[in-house]
């Protein structure tokens, strides 16, 4: 009977970690965005004519949650800073008075039970484990019900999205590429060029540094290397063109993946649009927040099959997504923050 009461604490335990990991997978599959973009880490890019629509949040980042005013980079635009006070930061399943009942509970049971008394052996025990289940399953629809009405009011809906126009201005622009099909005996299947439109700025010193051709020419080209270098699990390439911090959740990624048996080919990546949302210095270091159209095959494959699980093997996708590259003084920029864009 002892050794079946322990074995039921041990069962308590590995529930209640179970249960603390629920809000990371979710947040994963959510497609928000991870790394750090200085001081504007958590404020709201402005939009571009590359991405029209507001990016994912930044919901993984080691940049600590600072509780000053708003900060903006588009003066007039709603933007915050979210705070420990703020109604878009959600509390971990152990914080406030769910935590400090199920805390409470289980050191209780587990007391009673290792002492011999308390909850009248291994069937009271069991019977608190029922409890704790309910209790969390309680606390979490609550916390996912709020959670959906906060999400719902921080972000615009569909319709407020859409009417939404980019601001009027000059930001500088990638060279929007003809992009080619595959081929056909011998030949190109040509596919239509995009004809170059001026990507337009946020009001404002939108730009505070400068990009030129040539930076925006090597944002192409990290965007095909980040790509590449993901797909082949290259981590000495992925650790030269990222920061140790957004290389840390890249390496996660690939390893959860790995675990999982599954891994992510991503091959004929070419870029449609892009341009520049945002740049600044700060700390003796530029930033660079830019908007980016790119076409790829994105497919997810049986590790030891090569299986297509998921996507679409043969034909080219398409996705929009921010990306904050920083260097240092006279340096070489590195990819710091990933953001998802949602389509208009």
């Amino acid at each position: 009977m002892q050794r079946f009461g322990r074995a039921l604490a041990m069962m308590a335990i590995g529930l209640t970690i179970g249960l603390t990991v629920v809000d990371v997978a979710e947040a994963r599959r959510s497609g928000g965005g991870f790394g750090s973009r200085g001081t504007r880490t958590f404020s709201q890019p402005p939009v571009t004519r590359t991405a029209p629509t507001n990016a994912a949040p930044i919901d993984r980042s080691m940049t600590p949650r600072q509780d000053a005013g708003p900060t903006t980079a588009t003066p007039g635009a709603a933007q915050t800073r979210p705070g420990a006070n703020t109604p878009n930061a959600r509390p971990g399943f152990f914080s406030g008075f769910g935590g400090s009942l199920l805390g409470g509970l289980m050191v209780g049971g587990l007391i009673g039970m290792l002492m011999g008394g308390g909850f009248g052996g291994a069937a009271g025990f069991l019977g608190l484990i029922v409890q704790m289940l309910l209790i969390g399953g309680v606390i979490m629809l609550a916390m996912r019900f709020f959670g959906r009405n906060r999400q719902q009011t921080a972000y615009a809906g569909p319709s407020e999205r859409s009417s939404a126009q980019p601001p009027a201005g000059g930001m500088p622009s990638f060279k929007i590429p003809s992009i080619s099909g595959g081929q056909a005996n011998g030949q190109a299947n040509a596919r239509p060029t995009v004809a170059p439109t001026p990507a337009p700025a946020a009001e404002g010193p939108a730009d505070e540094i400068g990009i030129g051709q040539s930076d925006l020419e090597q944002f192409e080209k990290m965007l095909k290397d980040v790509q590449a270098a993901y797909a082949a699990e290259d981590y000495g390439t992925l650790r030269r063109l990222t920061t140790p911090e957004a290389m840390s959740y890249l390496a996660e990624e690939l390893s959860d993946n790995a675990t999982s048996g599954v891994k992510n080919d991503v091959t004929d990546v070419h870029l449609v649009q892009g341009d520049v949302a945002e740049a600044w210095s700060e700390d003796g270091k530029d930033f660079a927040t830019v908007a980016m159209r790119y076409e790829s095959i994105d497919v997810m494959r049986d590790r030891t099959t090569g299986k297509v699980i998921s996507g679409d093997p043969d034909n080219l996708t398409e996705a929009v997504e921010l990306w904050t590259f920083v260097r240092k003084a006279d340096g070489e920029w590195q990819v710091s923050a990933i953001q998802g864009v949602g389509h208009a």
